[in-house]
């Protein structure tokens, strides 16, 4: 027995309003229908085979390299999306079929659904499809589940064909079916034009299945989990229920979340325990993040792999590594391809970019390290700025271990400076500086005694007026 798993994706989505295929849009940094693939993947399906449109190519740009796709030539429906897939469906297959915008749900749910459904028909071979269903507060849009007198089901009723008592059912279809694939070949064959659009609809097959003399097992999963994501309203409400998900299950693993409200964690992040995050705290993408960090208030993670004891206030910290025991901010800034060394302390309004930094190295205000390689314990100064870009090519700057940069520094790169070699607050570096060396690049001071008031004249009033203050404001005044 194959388990096959087939995920429509062919929807064009036109309530999203978006030039964006609707399956496109992300939840928790994923796009939608990488949470089904990633779904089916784990139940584990043997096969994922997704159904796109031509007119949305760039699906398939971002799925897994082992699915396999099909393609939907005209918008014909669910029913003759599912048979896009026949061709790679062997009659002995367990079939689940998921459409593409439903990316709350688990893998646990499907091979429950799975198990359930073998189950049924061990037990009665009649059973010639199971679906899932669930019981919602608001079940406007989605198409009735209708059970006779023995809780078998006996129909699907579309919203716009309710009648009477119909109407105040909420148990709905989630548009979700496991089946064989005999049976699926069976009917999808003989599917009709289901609407004046002259669709081939899916949840016809559960019809045709009953009136073949097969029953229809409906299997309630949880609301959240089969939320159809359809308009921008339905993808906020997806996002704040995954989020939810992400932080209670990484609170379970021992991290601490001081405001859940308040933080926003992608699907794709590992964080080890005793970790705290504070508000305001944005994990995003392909994080890591060791144990004992304090991330936040106010940070911003995005590609990130973070070592042990790390603590991060208010910075930006993009696709880049850092060591066990740094301190980054408040208000640093470190770009894509930066690598901290352990115990290394980046402060107020530093810029790092295509930089490597080696252990215990202090940078603590107010300057930009960009594609440089720096040592051992050095000490940057407050506005230590190496000169990367000649207007046309990219340069390097490499600082030797144990090297000190005084303030206000400017090393034009290509440049090297030295082990332990000092560079003069205030110099514009041209040349390398040998090891062990002090480098001074800046004019000498000189003092010209009494040359305000040959200038400007004896002072009057305050210092540089050239007159009093009610000289001043008279002038002011005019």
């Amino acid at each position: 027995m194959r388990v096959q798993g087939v995920v429509l994706a062919a929807g064009q989505g036109k309530r999203m309003r978006s030039a964006v295929p609707k399956v496109l849009h992300k939840v928790g940094g994923l796009t939608m229908v990488n949470h089904v693939c990633d779904a089916l993947r784990a139940v584990p399906a043997d096969q994922v085979v997704v159904v796109l449109s031509p007119q949305s190519p760039e699906v398939r740009d971002v799925l897994p390299p082992d699915v396999l796709i099909v393609w939907q030539d005209e918008p014909l429906g669910t029913g003759d999306a599912a048979r896009r897939a026949l061709p790679e469906i062997a009659a002995d297959d367990v079939v689940l079929i998921v459409c593409a915008d439903t990316p709350l749900l688990r893998s646990a749910t499907l091979q429950d659904l799975v198990r359930r459904h073998l189950a049924a028909t061990a037990a009665s071979p009649s059973v010639g499809l199971s679906l899932l269903s669930a019981v919602v507060d608001d079940p406007t849009g989605y198409g009735r589940i209708i059970r006779d007198g023995a809780g078998q089901v006996v129909a699907i009723v579309e919203q716009g064909d309710l009648k009477g008592e119909q109407r105040s059912l909420r148990e709905v279809n989630a548009g979700i079916y496991c089946l064989e694939g005999r049976i699926l070949h069976r009917y999808l064959h003989q599917l009709q034009p289901g609407n004046s659009q002259g669709e081939y609809l899916l949840t016809d097959v559960v019809q045709l299945a009953i009136a073949g003399g097969n029953s229809v097992v409906a299997i309630t999963a949880p609301e959240a989990e089969v939320i159809g994501v359809n308009s921008r309203d339905r993808l906020a409400v997806a996002e704040a229920i995954h989020r939810r998900r992400k932080l209670e299950d990484l609170m379970a693993a021992g991290v601490t979340v001081v405001d859940p409200a308040a933080t926003y964690v992608d699907a794709g992040v590992s964080i080890g325990c005793d970790t705290i995050l504070w508000p305001q705290t944005f994990i995003l993408g392909e994080c890591s993040i060791g144990k004992g960090c304090q991330i936040g208030p106010g940070a911003h993670l995005v590609g990130t792999r973070i070592g042990d004891r790390v603590r991060v206030q208010y910075s930006m910290v993009e696709m880049s590594e850092v060591g066990d025991d740094c301190v980054i901010g408040p208000y640093a800034h470190l770009r894509p391809n930066t690598r901290l060394g352990a115990q290394v302390s980046v402060g107020n309004y530093a810029e790092l970019k295509n930089t490597s930094v080696g252990r215990g190295t202090k940078i603590h205000h107010h300057s930009y390290l960009g594609d440089a390689e720096v040592g051992v314990g050095v000490n940057i100064g407050a506005g230590v700025v190496t000169v990367n870009y000649d207007g046309n090519s990219k340069h390097s700057t490499a600082i030797g271990d144990g090297a000190f940069i005084g303030c206000n520094a400017n090393l034009v790169a290509p440049i090297v400076i030295g082990e332990r070699g000092y560079v003069a607050c205030g110099s514009s570096l041209t040349d390398d500086v040998p090891p062990g060396a002090l480098a001074i690049a800046r004019a000498r001071q000189t003092v010209i005694a009494g040359w305000v008031d040959r200038r400007f004249g004896p002072r009057q009033g305050h210092a540089g007026t050239g007159g009093s203050t009610e000289d001043k404001d008279s002038d002011l005044r005019k």
